[in-house]
């Protein structure tokens, strides 16, 4: 008897999936994360249609919400192939702050980019490797980035149209790196260990599918050092006191393991950046 409703389960998860995905705005999230958050849904008892309501409400929670309109890729990369492949060319810097203006949470750091940067990383500078979770634009930030010649950069995100303009964006900068799919509220991540992890405004959305998942990625990051950040206000410019909950919140989950904190304050987002001891260091080389 159990084979039949373990057939049935399958069959409603690929309807809801295949409905969500009649909206525009969720026709390039990674497989993985649809069948994760309709599996969910369903497990509550909902019917399809209500599944397919929710799953598209935690989806835009996730990372809809940050982007305004559908971001014209192809565009993009026709634009990127005709700049020099020098990420410190006026022309590519120009190209990179207009593509960072398409998604709400690097637009809204654009003014603070090259102090957000500088005062956060000089103390670890220069960057041999960095692992840029839940990406975003964010890569095309890596002009203002203190990285070292030869670099590595890998990202991820949940979008497949994105990874795969970053990964022309890498190629035309003859980056050292790879972007691809990564659902850090599940089970499909296990990305390369970096010396540099950069979480941006990423724990409050993930928290809204899961409440204790940064507890649990904190600790399984492989990277010597990791910059988290937060919104101090709403995506419609409101004040909610976000600042004093984020920081109380942040600072007894990371305050109380393996890492040395440091707090940045800038106009527009709080940051931390955590760093392990050198003999955390020394362990994880021998993990190596």
């Amino acid at each position: 008897m159990a084979e039949p409703q373990s057939q049935a389960d399958e069959t409603s998860i690929c309807l809801v999936i295949e409905r969500v995905r009649q909206g525009s705005a969720y026709r390039n999230i990674h497989e993985s994360v649809l069948r994760r958050v309709t599996a969910g849904e369903l497990s509550k008892g909902r019917s399809i249609k209500e599944a397919v309501r929710a799953v598209r409400n935690k989806l835009h929670q996730v990372g809809g919400a940050y982007i305004s309109r559908a971001v014209d890729y192809a565009r993009l990369t026709a634009q990127l192939t005709s700049l020099p492949g020098d990420a410190q060319s006026p022309a590519l810097r120009a190209f990179c702050r207009e593509a960072l203006q398409l998604h709400a949470s690097t637009r809204e750091r654009l003014p603070i980019l090259e102090e957000f940067f500088y005062r956060a990383l000089q103390g670890i500078a220069p960057l041999r490797s960095v692992l840029d979770l839940a990406c975003g634009m964010n890569p095309l930030a890596l002009p203002w980035m203190p990285l070292a010649q030869g670099a590595t950069y890998h990202a991820c995100d949940i979008y497949t149209d994105l990874l795969s303009f970053l990964n022309d964006f890498f190629a035309h900068l003859s980056i050292r790196g790879h972007a691809l799919p990564c659902d850090l509220a599940g089970e499909t991540c296990t990305p390369p260990r970096a010396q540099l992890a950069l979480l941006l405004k990423t724990l409050p959305c993930l928290e809204q599918q899961e409440r204790q998942v940064g507890e649990k990625l904190l600790s399984n990051i492989p990277a010597e050092n990791i910059l988290v950040s937060f919104p101090v206000h709403s995506l419609g410019g409101r004040d909610k006191g976000m600042v004093n909950n984020y920081s109380r919140r942040f600072e007894q989950l990371a305050g109380s393991g393996r890492w040395r904190l440091q707090r940045f304050d800038f106009p527009g987002e709080l940051a931390y950046l955590l760093s392990v001891s050198e003999g955390e260091k020394v362990e994880m080389d021998r993990a190596d």
